[in-house]
Formats: C-alpha cells, sequence, structure tokens
C-alpha cells in the first residue's frame, strides 16, 4: 500500500479526544512528539494540502512513514506523557528543553542526622534539592545561616545508626572547641534535629516569616524565665536570619505566594521564566531555554514551559500568573491573568528576566559565530514579513528636501545583514518640479531598477520605502512598469507608530518594537535618512556658494571649484587673505574676489 494512502487511512481511524501522536520516519526511528486536544483534528492538519506550513514542518511531513498516537484523558495527561517522550526519545523535530546542570542547588542529605550541602549534580535518592542558586556566595550565605542559627552540623561523618555513638568521632577538633552539633554522640534526638531542619526547609521555601515568629516566641519565652544567655542566643539568630530575608526582593506586601511566569523568544529560541514568590518576596528567578524545531506558538511553549519548571521545582503555590490564556487547563490550579496592580507588575519583570536571558544569548552567539546571528535575523525578517524568499539584499529609499528646493533621493544597501556602502546612492530628481514626494519616490524607484534590470545586476528580495501608503504606492508603480511586481517584495515603514504597510493593504502591521526585524528596518531606514540628509546639505551648500560666488564679475565655474576645494565655503573665503587668494586663483582675480566679498 502506498504510503500516503496508509496514511490517510491511519487519520480516518483516529478518535476525536485528547492523546499524544508519534510520527516514525522510513528507518522507524520517531522523529516528532505532539500533544493534541482532538487527535484526528490536529495529525490531519500535518497533511492539508492547502495549509501554509513553513519549510521545517514541510520536511517534517515529507519523512513520516507510520503514526502512533496514545489516548489520555485530558489534555494535561497529554502535555504531560508529550514531556516525557520528548525527554526520553529525544525527536529529531521537537523542541529542546535545555537542562542547566551548571547552577548550584542546596541539598539536605538523606541520612539519620542529615547535612546539608551544595552540589551541581543532582541525583535522585540522595536527598531533597533546593534551587536552583545563580551564586554560590549566597548559598554559602544559607550554609552559614542553617550552622549558626539552627545548629546543623557541618562536620563530614556519614553517620548511620550504627556508628552513633562511636568514640572515634570524638577525635574531631570541632568536638574539642566546643563548635561540634553532637549528632554522632546522640547528644541530640533525631526528633529534636528533625525540628531544625525544618526550620531550615521553611527558609529555603522562602517561609523565614514564620521561623522568625517561633524564634520570637521562644527568646520571649526564655527572657520571662530569666535565661538569659539563651535569649541572647536566640536574638542573635533571629539577627542573622533577618539579614537574610532582608536581601530578598520584596514586591508586595499584599501578594502572599505566587508562582510567575512569561515568557520571549526569538525565530530559534524561547526563554520562559519563572519566579517564586512567598510573603510578597521574590526568593527565586530562574529562566528555562527551549530549542524550536517546528514553528511553535508561545503560548504552546509557554504551556511546555510551566510543566517542565514545575517538574523541576515542586511548588506548593496554588496561584500562578500568566500573560495569556494557555491551550491547556492545569488542575488544582488558579490561574491569574493581571492587567494591573502589583500582579502586572511581577509579569512584567518574569518578562524583563527573560528578555535579558534572550539578548544574552544573542550576543553571546553574535560574538561566537556572527553568520548564525545574521542568518537568525533575516530568518526573523521573512517570518514578520511573510516574504518568499531570504532578504539577504535589501535596499531602502529616501527623500529629502528644503521647502521644496533641492530634491534629492538615497538608496541605501544592506547585504547579508550589513551596509554595504560601496552600494549605496544617491540621486538628483530630475523630472519633478516641485516639493512632491510621491513623484520623486515613483521617479527614483524606476531609474534604479531600470539600471539594474538593463546591466543585469542582481536584484534584491526586499525593498524598504521610508513612508506610509502614498509613498509606497508611488514605489510600487515604477516596479508594475518595469515588470518587476512579484520578483521583488515591497513594504513602507511611516515613522509616526512605526507601521508596516504592503502594497494593496489598507491597514498595517505592527512588529514587536523589541524585535530585531522592526530593528533592522530602522536601521535601514535612519541610515538612508542620514546618507539622504548628507547628499541634500552638501548640494544645498554649493548651490548657495555657486549663486554667491558666480555674481562676482570675473568669476568663473574654474575659478569658484578651485576656491570651494580648498576653503570649502564662502565664509572661509571671505575669512582668507589677500595674499592666499592670489596663491589659488592669481593677483587679478584674488583682487576682484577679494574686493567683492568685502564690499561694506
Amino acid at each position: 500500500m502506498p504510503k500516503s494512502e496508509q496514511i490517510a487511512n491511519t487519520i480516518k481511524a483516529l478518535p476525536s479526544s485528547p492523546g499524544v501522536y508519534q510520527y516514525f520516519d522510513k528507518n522507524d526511528v520517531v522523529i516528532y512528539v505532539g500533544k493534541a486536544k482532538s487527535l484526528k483534528n490536529r495529525v490531519s492538519s500535518y497533511f492539508n494540502t492547502n495549509a501554509q506550513h513553513n519549510a521545517k514542518t514541510r520536511v517534517l511531513v515529507k519523512k513520516i512513514v507510520r503514526i502512533k498516537t496514545i489516548k489520555v484523558p485530558t489534555e494535561m495527561d497529554a502535555l504531560l506523557l508529550e514531556n516525557t517522550l520528548i525527554k526520553k526519545l529525544q525527536p529529531k523535530f521537537n523542541i529542546q528543553l535545555k537542562d542547566d546542570k551548571t547552577y548550584p542547588w542546596v541539598c539536605i542529605k538523606k541520612e539519620p542526622f542529615p547535612r546539608i550541602v551544595y552540589t551541581r549534580t543532582l541525583e535522585k535518592g540522595t536527598g531533597e534539592y533546593f534551587g536552583p542558586f545563580h551564586s554560590v556566595t549566597t548559598i554559602k550565605t544559607l550554609l552559614t545561616l542553617f550552622k549558626d542559627s539552627f545548629d546543623i552540623r557541618s562536620c563530614t561523618h556519614k553517620l548511620t545508626l550504627e556508628n552513633i555513638g562511636k568514640k572515634e568521632f570524638k577525635t574531631s577538633v570541632e568536638y574539642y572547641i566546643g563548635n561540634c552539633k553532637g549528632c554522632c554522640q546522640a547528644e541530640v534526638s533525631q526528633a529534636e534535629y528533625k525540628e531544625r531542619l525544618n526550620n531550615v526547609r521553611a527558609v529555603l521555601r522562602g517561609k523565614t516569616k514564620s521561623v522568625i515568629e517561633e524564634l520570637k516566641t521562644k527568646m520571649l519565652a526564655h527572657s520571662e524565665k530569666l535565661e538569659f544567655e539563651k535569649a541572647a542566643d536566640i536574638k542573635y539568630k533571629l539577627t542573622k536570619i533577618e539579614k537574610f530575608q532582608a536581601k530578598s526582593t520584596v514586591v508586595s506586601t499584599t501578594i502572599k505566594d505566587v508562582d510567575v511566569f512569561n515568557i520571549d523568544s526569538d525565530i530559534n529560541t524561547a526563554y520562559v521564566n519563572y519566579l517564586k514568590v512567598i510573603d510578597g518576596a521574590i526568593i527565586q528567578s530562574y529562566t528555562l531555554e527551549i530549542k524550536k524545531k517546528l514553528d511553535e506558538s508561545n503560548t504552546d511553549l509557554l504551556a511546555s514551559g510551566i510543566i517542565e519548571i514545575r517538574k523541576r521545582f515542586p511548588s506548593e503555590t496554588t496561584e500562578i500568573l500568566i500573560p495569556e490564556p494557555l491551550p491547556i487547563q492545569l488542575a488544582n490550579q488558579k490561574i491569574t491573568i493581571p492587567l494591573k496592580g502589583a500582579k502586572k507588575e511581577l509579569l512584567n519583570m518574569s518578562f524583563i528576566n527573560a528578555n535579558a536571558t534572550k539578548l544574552e544569548k544573542q550576543k553571546q552567539q553574535k560574538n561566537l559565530d556572527p553568520e548564525k546571528h545574521t542568518l537568525r535575523v533575516l530568518e526573523t525578517i521573512k517570518k514578520d514579513l511573510r516574504l518568499k524568499e531570504f532578504p539577504r539584499h535589501i535596499e531602502c529609499f529616501d527623500n529629502s528636501n528644503f521647502q521644496g528646493s533641492n530634491p534629492v533621493a538615497a538608496c541605501v544597501v544592506f547585504k547579508d545583514g550589513k551596509p554595504s556602502k560601496k552600494d549605496y546612492r544617491h540621486f538628483n530628481i530630475k523630472t519633478v518640479i516641485g516639493p512632491d514626494d510621491f513623484a520623486s519616490m515613483e521617479e527614483v524607484v524606476y531609474r534604479r531598477y531600470k539600471r539594474l534590470k538593463d546591466e543585469q545586476e542582481p536584484l534584491p528580495q526586499l525593498i524598504i520605502i521610508d513612508g506610509g501608503k502614498g509613498q509606497l504606492s508611488s514605489a510600487v508603480k515604477s516596479l508594475k512598469t518595469l515588470d518587476l511586481i512579484g520578483t521583488i517584495a515591497i513594504v513602507g515603514i511611516a515613522k509616526h507608530l512605526e507601521e508596516i504597510f504592503f502594497p494593496g493593504d489598507s491597514l498595517p502591521i505592527y512588529i514587536d518594537k523589541r524585535s530585531e526585524s522592526l530593528k533592522t528596518i530602522q536601521y535601514l531606514r535612519n541610515e538612508a535618512h542620514r546618507f539622504g540628509i548628507t547628499h541634500h546639505r552638501s548640494k544645498r551648500r554649493k548651490g548657495t556658494v555657486n549663486s554667491e560666488l558666480l555674481k562676482i564679475k570675473g568669476v568663473g565655474s574654474k575659478t569658484q571649484e578651485s576656491l570651494i576645494r580648498k576653503f570649502k565655503s564662502v565664509k572661509r573665503i571671505k575669512e582668507a587673505s589677500l595674499e592666499d587668494l592670489t596663491i589659488m586663483i592669481g593677483s587679478a582675480k584674488a583682487n576682484i574676489v577679494y574686493k567683492a566679498l568685502h564690499k561694506k
């Protein structure tokens, strides 16, 4: 049976229920795993010939030989199963969840009297892990706090129930100088030590408020019994904890416990940021990097990111702040999409963290692999402007005039995302009389591409017009005349709101102001404006100079050219001495010019 017929039969038999689907290639290797609210609708969408799939999806579909599905009760179950299968199978076309194993974690070891250590490796079954932390210094501060304030042992003895109380442990230097917590000699009960660990867990989870209140109660009790040394000892511990708490970023006194998630992305990668807020303070921030493979939406990636982060960092918080509705329901969670107030500020802060990570990664990539960085930027432009071709060659036009005088235009050229200044061109407007930006744009676009066609030079993949619908329409007229419509993509950018206009569309589109697409288009537009203005000013200056010098009887164009080449402006010619003028143009003409320019 042909491949297409076999797949069509498989799709017909699929249920309209939630589940996970797997695509296999000719070697019977899983190349993609996906989730679906309706398996039948989702899988069939890949094979819809009328659908506008991107290049990567088209490649995927060509490789599919067999389809396998797994039915589950809910969308949430589908998302969880998809996440598990992607990690296990590592399919070629699936997103990649980067595992930041280099971050340090705090571990409460699985021992009779657990030690607390920091590690960069998570090993299941060895203890409870808290983190990750961005700084080892923070962890060392915490370990000192736990040792001093909660009497947690810091020795390296690996205690078991069998060796507790053995005499050999008394050889420890700490034992003799009084810093030993006495766990190995059974001087502390397991119940008492467990209570200390509960306080440690509370601090690691950000619940310092309950610990402080408990210690204050004990301190007051010791004071009432006149046990001032014990009270002073607890006061010292309180000071340590309150000092540590003060380092947390307090964002609100009204918000209690929430988990905050936000996302930012570029063409290849998404960054999901997580802020853990306890008692109104941010106690943890973590950004998950997700490598895209197909054209996944930010909403789907955010959902995957939340599931993955929740797996890595179990949370007791029941309220989640997110920027938009998720495609799935999260069990036992209150989803909040704040529009204003302190919660909205938290959401913004989470986005800032995701965006900062994105920019940092892009900067690193630009330094390490400039070519890859450029390809990503151009791919983003292609996607945002819905271009058919990869825009390796882009040209941008701008007009300049001053109250209708000295009209000029400029064309700047970018190749592979960078200015190609040797290809920049100035245009003096020849056929337009008066200030007419539309007609001027029509003229220069026609002249530019008429010449490129005649000389059989490469044409750009994208033209950008500095202006709105009017200037764009004028440029399109010239392309139509040259029979280049459909050969070259063309858009206009209006300055006020940075609107992007397409030929024939009455309404513009708006590109995210933080996107690399818009920044590159703005760079082109600004470069065209700068180049055009420079030429315009030069032309105006020469026009002023020409008119003033050529009015002097006996001064011709050659004399005027010699003076301008040497002195640059009429002002400097006036400031020049008669001797300097004589050296340049001879005695007779120097006297004529000097007297004409110094008339009272």
